[in-house]
């Protein structure tokens, strides 16, 4: 399958996970990768940095229409929703809290799941709520590839759990297994 783009959406214990699976990704890696990932909402700066320490790609914060770009990876900026638009590109919004979050997992998933349906590699990582699970249903519902982190390596599994109780997962993985398939795609 030829995919166009690979998100990942994590919360309590993912920081660890994500860093692995970035450190992992060759400075040419053909697809963007976008995070959705629950942090801190007034911590501007710090994030990118302690990511970028590790990942051979360069990783940014998009602003409002920038273009999506492959050999990228995207993180949501703190307090702000990332949609993926039609046309490539990103747009911030400041609208409500969706389960508690600001950036919500599961908003990106499915704006990301409308534009590249099944063009897309959606993938859920350890969190303390069940926010992405229905986001994830959206990226299986619209023809994407779906994959979990493995509940019994979750620092904190109700994320996972969630995902998987609202849709049937293609993976369920570990976090190995999981740069090893984004390996693959390359």
């Amino acid at each position: 399958m030829d995919y166009k783009a690979v998100i990942i959406g994590g919360s309590a214990g993912s920081f660890q996970v994500v860093t692995k699976i970035i450190a992992s990704l060759p400075s040419n890696y053909p697809l963007p990768v976008i995070l959705c990932l629950h942090r801190l909402k007034h911590v501007r700066s710090g994030f990118v940095e302690a990511l970028s320490i590790k990942s051979q790609m360069p990783i940014v914060e998009p602003n409002d229409k920038d273009a999506i770009k492959t050999g990228k990876i995207y993180l949501a900026p703190a307090n702000y929703h990332l949609y993926v638009e039609l046309g490539n590109k990103f747009s911030l919004s400041t609208e409500d809290s969706v389960n508690h979050s600001r950036p919500s997992i599961d908003l990106s998933f499915f704006s990301a799941a409308y534009n590249y349906k099944k063009k897309l590699v959606g993938i859920i990582l350890s969190g303390a709520n069940k926010d992405g699970a229905l986001g994830l249903k959206s990226v299986k519902d619209s023809g994407g590839l779906t994959i979990v982190q493995d509940p019994n390596e979750c620092q904190v599994p109700t994320m996972t759990l969630a995902s998987m109780n609202a849709t049937n997962v293609d993976h369920v993985f570990s976090t190995k297994r999981i740069v090893d398939f984004l390996l693959s795609l390359a």
